[in-house]
């Protein structure tokens, strides 16, 4: 089963909240409260795709985007290649366009919510990503 590859963004407001969403009931792991994005399409690259996704799923553009991580996923009836990148430098207000719900949260926070198992290395990046600079994005964390 070949993988589908996802642009995530974890878009990060100048507070340092992130944005989550949750999935739609009827989707692949619905319910459940990821990090925006989308598949990555023939020829395009993962900055564009995830241009393209931001806009079309929340309205918002973005001038900084840097990677993160890569999480190679397979859940059994899926497989995935999240290629995560910290998205800053937001232009626009962020709005659910697809009706789905959205919430600000501190990295703190991450940890109230359910994410898809693939999620989990994203959400323990961003800690990791700010107990080793107190607070400052500045550097990749790549796994």
């Amino acid at each position: 089963m070949a993988a589908v590859h996802v642009a995530v963004g974890v878009v990060v407001d100048e507070q340092q909240l992130i944005l989550i969403s949750q999935r739609p009931f009827a989707a692949h792991q619905g319910g459940l409260w990821e990090f925006p994005g989308g598949k990555v399409e023939a020829g395009e690259s993962v900055t564009r795709a995830l241009a393209r996704e931001l806009r079309e799923e929340l309205g918002i553009g973005f001038s900084e985007s840097r990677p993160l991580l890569i999480v190679p996923w397979d859940y059994g009836d899926k497989a995935v290649l999240l290629d995560v990148h910290l998205v800053t430098g937001l232009r626009g207000k962020a709005r659910g366009l697809e009706g789905q719900p959205l919430a600000w949260v501190s990295v703190e926070d991450l940890a109230r919510y359910e994410f898809p198992a693939a999620n989990v290395p994203i959400v323990q990046a961003l800690r990791n990503e700010l107990e080793g600079l107190r607070g400052e994005w500045s550097r990749p964390v790549i796994q």
